[in-house]
């Protein structure tokens, strides 16, 4: 008697996790985010190729994360090429772990085919995410990410030239103000955070500097 009745219990949970909505089941089977994930911030977000997306919806794996505006010609472009090298410093299967996330600060001339020409002509791949979004959004983004930025009456920007690496979970585990060149220290994180249940040695500290 007790085994039927300890059955049709379980069964009758069962019923119930199914009839539950998938936003709910999802929530539920979700791990929970550490308090300093920068995927706490609910920001809305449109990539190079127009689809709409989810800060939140990045996490799981690594990633390289920056802020940028197109139509810089001295600093962004020295970004790029620091993510690029960051890239190349990684064995492959730790590379293949990797994405990236730049996300403009210039949402009235960063539009989605500006974006898209920028991709193409500065070698982005399939891993690249170049994003923009609304004004108020790229306050939020940069604020998470510890970027400052502000715009000058010619229309250039002031900003800090940072490339962060970031864990499966969205804590920052590494930062680096070197540019045109990979930084050992965000190489070493972003291998540590790529390997199966590993994780950034705590002597990994993060380290950054404004332009």
């Amino acid at each position: 008697m007790n085994t039927l009745v300890s059955r049709r219990g379980a069964l009758l949970s069962l019923a119930a996790a199914v009839a539950a909505p998938a936003w709910l089941r999802a929530a539920a089977a979700a791990p929970a985010l550490p308090t300093d994930s920068i995927y706490w911030l609910d920001a809305q977000l449109q990539d190079q190729d127009g689809r709409r997306f989810a800060l939140s919806s990045l996490q799981g794996t690594p990633l390289l994360a920056s802020m940028f505006y197109t139509s810089c010609d001295m600093v962004c472009p020295m970004i790029f090429e620091t993510v690029h090298a960051t890239l190349r410093a990684l064995p492959p299967r730790e590379r293949q772990a990797v994405r990236v996330l730049m996300v403009s600060f210039d949402p009235e001339r960063d539009s989605v085919e500006v974006l898209k020409k920028t991709a193409q002509a500065r070698g982005c791949d399939a891993r690249w995410t170049l994003a923009r979004c609304d004004a108020a959004t790229a306050r939020q983004v940069a604020a998470v990410l510890g970027i400052q930025y502000r715009r000058l009456a010619d229309g250039d920007f002031n900003h800090s030239s940072v490339v962060e690496a970031v864990d499966a979970q969205g804590r920052i585990v590494a930062k680096t103000g070197k540019l045109g060149t990979a930084d050992a220290v965000v190489v070493a994180a972003l291998r540590a955070a790529s390997a199966p249940r590993g994780g950034v040695p705590s002597a990994i500290h993060p380290t950054g500097s404004p332009s």
